[in-house]
C-alpha cells in the first residue's frame, strides 16, 4: 500500500518549543541550516526511491529559492507551511489570510507550479480556529493537512474528529495525521517527535496494522530533526526535551521506515490529483 510521507520545511530556530529564547525578530540573525538539513533529506528519498510532499515555509522559501527549485526538481510535491510560523488559533482572521497568501505567492512564483496543499505550524488548526478553513478554500488551496486527532498535547489535537481523509462543508479535503485508535485513545503515529521518543517498533506495529486494514498513513518530520548538531539554546526542560531528543537516530529510523513501507506525495497517495 502506497503512504503519504511530508516534511516541514523549517529551520531549527524558528520552531515553537524555541520562541521563549528566539523571537521572530531575530531570525535574520540565526545561522540557517535549512538548505543542508533539507539536502539530507533528497539524498535519503533519493536512496529508497521515494517521493513525498514538502511544506515549505514562507519565509525560508524566500531566504532559500534555490532549495525550492531543487526539491521541485527531484519531483517532489511543494505545498505551504504559511510565512511566518505564527499559531493559527493566535492569529487574526486577516492576519492570517496575508500569511497563507504571501506563502502562497512566494512558493508559486518560484516553482511556476500551484500549490494545493497547506499545513498549520504545529497544527494549529483545532476547534478553536476553525474559520481558517474558509479562508484556505478562498486563497484557493484544495486541502489541508493541519488536523492532528491525537488524545494528547498541550498544543494541538482534535478529540472526536476523523483520522481518515475526508472533505469539510466548504469542499476543502482534509488529510489528518495519522493515530491508531485503542478504545478512547487515538495513539500518535504520524512522527514527528514521537518518532524520536518511542521505540522503532512501536510504529512499524501499528503502522502495519493501519495497512492490513487498508488504511493509508500519513507521515511528517522537519530537517531539524535531522541535525544532531544544532545550536543548544536555553528553554523550559519540556521544551528541551522535545526539542533535542534522540535526534542522532531521525536519520536511522527515517531509513529503517522507507525500507518498510512504501510512500509517495501526498496528493498522490491520496488521490488529490492525477
Amino acid at each position: 500500500m502506497i503512504n503519504a510521507l511530508s516534511f516541514d520545511i523549517e529551520d531549527w530556530f524558528q520552531v515553537e518549543n524555541l520562541k521563549s529564547a528566539i523571537s521572530y525578530d531575530e531570525w535574520d540573525s540565526m545561522e540557517l541550516r535549512v538548505v543542508e538539513n533539507t539536502e539530507k533529506i533528497l539524498r535519503i528519498l533519493r536512496d529508497s526511491d521515494a517521493k513525498a510532499t514538502f511544506f515549505v515555509l514562507g519565509w525560508v522559501a524566500q531566504k532559500c529559492p534555490d532549495l525550492v527549485r531543487e526539491i521541485d526538481a527531484c519531483g517532489h510535491e511543494i505545498a505551504s507551511h504559511g510565512f511566518s510560523h505564527q499559531l493559527v488559533y493566535n492569529m487574526t482572521e486577516s492576519a492570517f489570510r496575508q500569511d497563507i497568501r504571501k506563502a502562497k505567492d512566494i512558493l508559486e512564483g518560484i516553482t511556476k507550479n500551484r500549490v494545493l496543499g497547506y499545513r498549520a505550524p504545529s497544527f494549529s488548526i483545532t476547534r478553536e480556529s476553525l474559520w481558517a478553513l474558509d479562508i484556505l478554500k478562498q486563497e484557493g488551496y484544495t486541502y489541508d493537512s493541519s488536523i492532528f486527532p491525537v488524545s494528547f498535547h498541550d498544543r494541538y489535537g482534535f478529540t472526536g474528529c476523523s483520522d481518515k481523509p475526508f472533505s469539510w462543508p466548504n469542499g476543502l479535503t482534509e488529510i489528518p495525521l495519522s493515530v491508531y485508535r485503542v478504545r478512547s485513545l487515538a495513539l500518535p503515529l504520524a512522527g514527528g517527535g514521537y518518532f524520536r521518543l518511542l521505540p522503532y517498533a512501536y510504529f512499524k506495529f501499528f503502522l502495519k496494522r493501519l495497512n492490513r486494514k487498508n488504511d493509508r498513513f500519513t507521515f511528517y518530520l522537519h530537517p531539524w530533526e535531522f541535525d544532531p548538531d544544532q545550536p543548544r539554546v536555553n528553554v523550559p526542560p519540556s521544551y528541551r526535551f522535545r526539542h533535542y531528543i534522540n535526534l542522532k537516530f531521525t536519520e536511522k529510523y527515517l531509513r529503517r521506515l522507507l525500507k518498510d513501507f512504501s510512500f509517495e506525495r501526498i496528493s498522490v497517495a491520496h488521490g488529490l490529483t492525477a
